[in-house]
């Protein structure tokens, strides 16, 4: 059945309900987003002139429930896409998603698109983050049973969507997982809890034209691609375990230069937690395991699986100017998060207690020799070595009350950053960061948040010897933002760059919010750089001009 006959169906299936049952037999949600942008030239920050004046990015989607019967569509449409969205999103409007879904206390049946992952990812999870332009939906059936309290089992198979269209490739999955805890009487009242799973995802793609180094020579492609993973979470007490263990097979694609290794990573995850402190240490190691339906796709398009960064997410603007992308191809890394809350009436804590927040990641990539080009192994790994590092930082953020009404959150910052994580080849970058942020409620309904940044790093703007990176240089950053009422905020920003840098990036916004509609317009200037989420990068070119953002639900 293609697209067409499929979305027929599902229109004759709502309109078949709604005579049967009327509209009271269901109800209908959705939500409507629509941004927009429009830019001018400007050399001082190197945007460059748009032929479109106005650049529009709209969704809408609506989800019809009726008992275990549900039903959804999305309509989209970009005229043109915003800045930075890839240059494949041509421009268009269509549906480009819809599906319909049948459930019962322990099964469900999914045709058309959906969304799906295994485990923490890493063998398989297709998602969309409009942000970022990322929709990686499969298209086909999805199967999801519970034979028993505790046990879960799905299935699958299907093409994945790239942009307005669908993979020729065919992905195909199961996955179980098992709570002991619920199928081991003797471990039903027992501290220790376990969790076990295993998954296998299989790709199927068409031969082509490869040539090895040698061009005489044809590379022998596998048609049948597998990835397997197994994991187990276990917690005892306030301490918690989590760990996945993943390979995949050869699988010759354009980001590892068409070479014949096999990948395998490995997540751990340990935790402990208590009233007022909690500590979390993570570790991560890749080795080729990049894996996507469509062997010649490069950029962030077709991914089957989802390799999170260990690295912790910030959300003040100068400590995440430099964010960390994920390499897919080989790294390793760990990361150490403590929080703790100083008790109120200590000489720390004072009258309200104060919050104490320490992170600390490093990644490095794996300690390789290369071996040989397209058509062989490609190179070999150091197990217990380490290769350049790539990224490191370490935080140290205190949250303290000064009154009722008065706020302050103050935070430092170090970080060590490799341009090589975005192709360039440089020296590493050392940051220092100081934040503060101050919320003062005024009175009932008011609020204003104070926010002030510095940076000082060793990195430069020099394009005549180039280094051309418009990060570069020490910065300063404040921020006011003020709450009116429920209903509207307005808020004044400017970033800086007031030594070995260039550019001056001021920003005005004001924003209206009634129930569940909200109307965001700014004006202002972007820098150049990446716009990264969960390790996930799209790159943001420089702009100049007036953004805005509605959204509603329904």
């Amino acid at each position: 059945m293609n697209r067409k006959t499929l979305l027929a169906t599902l229109m004759l299936a709502l309109a078949s309900l709604a005579m049967a049952q009327g509209i009271m037999g269901g109800h209908v949600t959705g939500n409507i987003q629509m941004d927009g942008q429009m830019s001018r030239a400007d050399s001082s920050i190197g945007a460059q002139d748009i032929p479109e004046r106005l650049l529009l990015n709209t969704r809408a989607d609506v989800l019809y429930q009726n008992g275990g019967f549900s039903a959804g569509l999305r309509l989209e449409m970009y005229q043109n896409p915003l800045l930075g969205f890839d240059s494949e999103w041509k421009k268009g409007m269509g549906v480009a998603h819809y599906f319909v879904r049948y459930s019962t206390q322990r099964l469900s049946v999914t045709a058309g698109n959906f969304y799906e992952q295994f485990g923490n990812g890493m063998i398989l999870r297709t998602y969309e983050d409009r942000y970022l332009g990322i929709d990686n939906a499969l298209f086909g059936l999805g199967v999801q049973y519970r034979p028993v309290e505790g046990v879960v089992l799905k299935a699958l198979a299907g093409r994945q969507r790239v942009y307005w269209d669908y993979a020729e490739s065919l992905v195909r999955g199961i996955d179980a997982e098992a709570s002991l805890n619920s199928l081991i009487k003797p471990l039903e009242e027992s501290k220790l809890r376990v969790t076990l799973g295993a998954g296998f995802v299989s790709k199927y793609e068409d031969d082509e034209v490869i040539h090895a180094e040698d061009p005489s020579y044809r590379l022998n492609l596998p048609l049948n691609v597998g990835a397997a993973s197994f994991r187990a979470d276990l917690g005892y007490g306030n301490w918690t375990l989590q760990s996945e263990y993943a390979v995949k097979g050869q699988d010759p694609w354009t980001d590892n230069n068409y070479t014949y290794r096999r990948g395998n990573a490995l997540m751990l995850n340990l935790g402990y937690s208590q009233r007022g402190f909690s500590a979390g240490l993570q570790a991560k190691r890749i080795d080729n395991m990049g894996f996507k339906s469509v062997r010649s796709q490069s950029g962030q398009m077709l991914f089957i699986n989802y390799l999170p960064a260990i690295t912790k997410n910030h959300t003040y603007a100068l400590m995440a100017m430099y964010p960390y992308a994920t390499q897919v191809g080989g790294e390793q890394g760990l990361q150490a998060d403590i929080m703790y809350k100083i008790q109120k009436g200590t000489l720390l804590g004072g009258k309200y207690g104060t919050d104490v927040h320490v992170n600390s990641s490093v990644v490095t990539s794996l300690d390789t020799t290369r071996t040989g080009g397209r058509g062989t192994e490609g190179y070999t790994v150091e197990t217990f070595s380490k290769g350049p590092m790539l990224y490191g930082d370490v935080s140290l953020e205190v949250a303290k009350k000064l009154s009722k009404a008065v706020k302050l959150t103050a935070t430092y910052a170090y970080q060590v950053f490799n341009p090589l994580v975005e192709g360039h080849g440089s020296d590493l970058y050392h940051n220092n960061i100081l934040v503060a942020d101050v919320s003062w409620k005024v009175c009932k309904g008011h609020s204003i948040r104070f926010e002030a940044e510095w940076m000082g790093s060793d990195s430069r703007y020099d394009p005549a010897e180039g280094h051309d990176d418009r990060r570069a240089g020490d910065w300063l950053m404040g921020l006011v933002e003020w709450n009116i009422g429920s209903h509207w905020f307005i808020s004044v920003s400017d970033q800086y760059a007031y030594h070995d840098g260039t550019g001056n990036y001021y920003n005005l916004s004001a924003g209206y919010s009634h129930g569940a509609t909200r109307l965001q317009v700014g004006y202002g200037k972007q820098r150049e750089g990446l716009l990264c989420i969960g390790g996930v990068c799209r790159p943001v070119p420089a702009s100049n001009g007036l953004t805005f953002s509605l959204s509603t639900n329904f």
